[in-house]
């Protein structure tokens, strides 16, 4: 395999701009000689015909831990890039997208040149593009405007990274692809970020029985993307390793076949595991073949028996191996509702409700905008609960494809379709057995699947697909939306008999904007991301803060915490975080909002909103959803432009709009 030109840099230093890449006017002229080789000709309109679903549920199948894996990156990517005119993208190793997020008003103009689910983004397919060219060169590519082929997508701009499965083997592509008037210098490196934390998580799944090494020259970059990650059998034997661990060790996977432990470390592993056993936090310092000492961390977790931070040997390894039983650090203890209460008082009237069911078994609705936590509310409910020993499930109903969420929640028998694995799935409803099942935005789970989950949780039991065994389970529902189920009730979207069996304790997080402790958050989420590397992670300058406080956070504290990840590499090395390490796009956005403020005239927008400082947060609530309206009058009723015009979503938009009914409106 040919290992890319520094892969696994510091992500501070991979923010360059790619236009600005060596190489790349010769990358896009050989890939326009290789379009027009395919027969393809520029002013051709796209091929609109995309697979069947059931070719595309067999493709998926195919793809099943890139699937499984990438769809949480991808929620996370799009986060960082949400309401920028973009989408998130990923594809299969033949370029037939998978799966895509994006912003509302984007997907309509991507669906016009077949930016969808089952269309084909090869080079032969669609000439010159980020995914088709990427593939093609196993290599990071952007493609901005009029350097694709085709005419008709030369209003896009896209930035492409390839993903490689645990031995090199290309298996997908990660994109991001937006407006090309909206091109953003650090787009690519987000993408890079991204793809690499999909490969050490296919990495870290493929060894897991095995002996993994984490090493990096930098003891603080251990835990992070840059990790470099080799993986060897219990008696030395070379398995594979990840980008970085290649780039460290100056060779490729196929030059690492001929070595060993031994012959990469200078050290049997017998040693490996004493010098270990007596190290602090298990870190060792191990030497490269170059002569470079590198910090390195152990794991080695060969059972299901397990517990999480030991060592278990399997029948058979000698006892000089087998000898150290404790080489990683102990995890975290998860974070429960005392840790949620950072001040805010709204936070902690939620908290205070949630103390009085919790061990009862009544289900919990979590409410609130996206990004809010309510992931991690209900994970603070699950490490509260007399149930905390046994497993948290979440299920995310909006980013499962429609076709696979009946499966994926209720497990399957093998042939139960086309592309099922052998033996079967294991359904995510009997995974949690005896613990918690979290079921993320339940209002987008289809209508035909919401009768059999209310049948499976009245009676306690699933029978999996193409099965006729039904099989009895004790879980804990909590539930999270950001959509208006009561609405949906109404409008015949949502069961209301499951409706109500969900919702026995309902409870609504405020939006970050809404809250008073955001320096308190702001800086857990520093600490947080800071993880076990050495020193404390940088101060926020106050000034950075105020510019935080009159922020509207669309995001949230997901967007807040990507923002601060980021930023906080930007600081590297330094004392403090400054306006000079924020994100471009942050920064433009807060501009334009200030002078969007500044115009007379100009409608209240959710990051300025009317009112004393100090005033209550429901009143100030009341404020921005009526601006809302009559930005929505003053458009002629078109959501699209209000939305655009305040800088906000089209879903953010509706809601405010039914937050509105029934307070007083405004004039026209």
């Amino acid at each position: 395999m040919t290992i890319p030109a520094e892969p696994s840099r510091p992500a501070a230093d991979m923010a360059g701009d790619m236009a600005a890449q060596p190489g790349r006017d010769e990358q896009i002229a050989l890939a326009h000689q290789r379009s027009a080789s395919y027969g393809l000709r520029p002013y051709e309109s796209p091929d609109f015909c995309p697979v069947l679903q059931s070719e595309l549920k067999t493709r998926i199948e195919r793809s099943q831990s890139l699937f499984t894996y990438a769809l949480p990156v991808m929620e996370t990517l799009y986060d960082q890039i949400v309401n920028t005119q973009s989408m998130v993208i990923l594809t299969d190793a033949d370029g037939l997208i998978l799966h895509s997020l994006g912003d509302d008003d984007f997907l309509a103009r991507a669906d016009k040149v077949a930016l969808r689910a089952g269309a084909d983004w090869s080079e032969a397919s669609r000439g010159t593009n980020a995914i088709g060219t990427a593939l093609a060169e196993n290599r990071a590519t952007l493609v901005h405007g009029a350097d694709h082929f085709l005419e008709a997508n030369q209003f896009l701009t896209c930035s492409c990274m390839t993903i490689l499965d645990p031995y090199g083997k290309t298996v997908g592509a990660l994109d991001v692809t937006g407006d090309q008037r909206g091109f953003h210098k650090h787009t690519m490196a987000l993408v890079r970020m991204s793809a690499q934390m999909i490969e050490n998580q296919l990495f870290g799944n493929a060894f897991r029985d095995m002996v993994c090494i984490r090493f990096h020259s930098r003891a603080e970059f251990l835990g992070t993307l840059v990790e470099g990650i080799v993986s060897f059998t219990p008696g030395g034997r070379f398995l594979s390793s990840n980008r970085s661990g290649q780039f460290q060790l100056g060779m490729s996977n196929t030059a690492l076949q001929a070595h060993t432990f031994s012959s990469l470390f200078g050290m049997p592993m017998s040693l490996l595991f004493d010098a270990v056993r007596g190290a602090p936090a298990g870190i060792v310092q191990l030497q490269l073949p170059s002569g470079v000492k590198v910090s390195a961390r152990v794991e080695w977790k060969s059972s299901a028996t397990s517990m999480p931070g030991s060592v278990a040997a399997p029948a058979g390894t000698p006892d000089a191996i087998a000898a150290p039983r404790r080489l990683c650090t102990a995890p975290a203890r998860p974070e429960g509702l005392a840790d949620l209460d950072t001040g805010d008082a709204q936070i902690r009237t939620v908290i205070g409700k949630l103390r009085k069911v919790i061990g009862k078994d009544i289900p919990v609705m979590v409410l609130g905008e996206t990004g809010t936590g309510k992931e991690l509310m209900a994970r603070a409910i699950h490490a509260d609960s007399p149930r905390h020993a046994g497993p948290f499930i979440a299920v995310n109903c909006a980013s499962i494809p429609e076709n696979l969420i009946e499966s994926e929640l209720f497990g399957y028998e093998e042939g139960a379709f086309t592309g099922a694995r052998k033996k079967g799935g294991i359904g995510k409803m009997l995974l949690a057995n005896g613990g918690t099942l979290f079921l993320d935005e339940i209002g987008d789970m289809p209508l035909h699947l919401q009768g059999r989950l209310l049948r499976a949780l009245q009676e306690r039991a699933v029978q999996p697909l193409g099965s006729s065994k039904v099989i009895q389970v004790d879980v804990l529902v909590v539930c999270a939306t950001n959509r208006n189920l009561r609405e949906m009730v109404a409008g015949g979207q949502f069961r209301e008999d499951l409706y109500y069996r969900l919702n026995g304790l309902v409870v609504r997080l405020p939006a970050l904007r809404e809250r008073s402790d955001l320096d308190v958050v702001a800086a857990k989420l520093l600490r947080q991301d800071q993880g076990q590397a050495a020193g404390e992670p940088p101060r926020i300058r106050d000034s950075v803060m105020e510019l935080f406080r009159r922020y509207h956070w669309p995001g949230n504290m997901r967007q807040l915490g990507n923002l601060l990840r980021t930023a906080r590499l930007m600081a590297e090395g330094e004392a403090e975080i400054t306006e000079d390490h924020l994100p471009d796009d942050f920064l433009d956005d807060l501009r334009e909002r200030q002078e969007h403020a500044a115009t007379p005239g100009s409608q209240p927008s959710a990051a300025f909103p009317v009112g004393q400082p100090g005033a209550q947060p429901t009143r100030l609530a009341e404020v921005e959803a009526l601006a809302i309206v009559a930005a929505v009058k003053a458009h002629h009723g078109n959501i699209s432009a209000a939305a655009k015009a305040l800088g906000i979503s089209r879903n953010t938009v509706y809601r405010k709009m039914e937050e509105a009914r029934g307070l007083p409106q405004p004039p026209g």
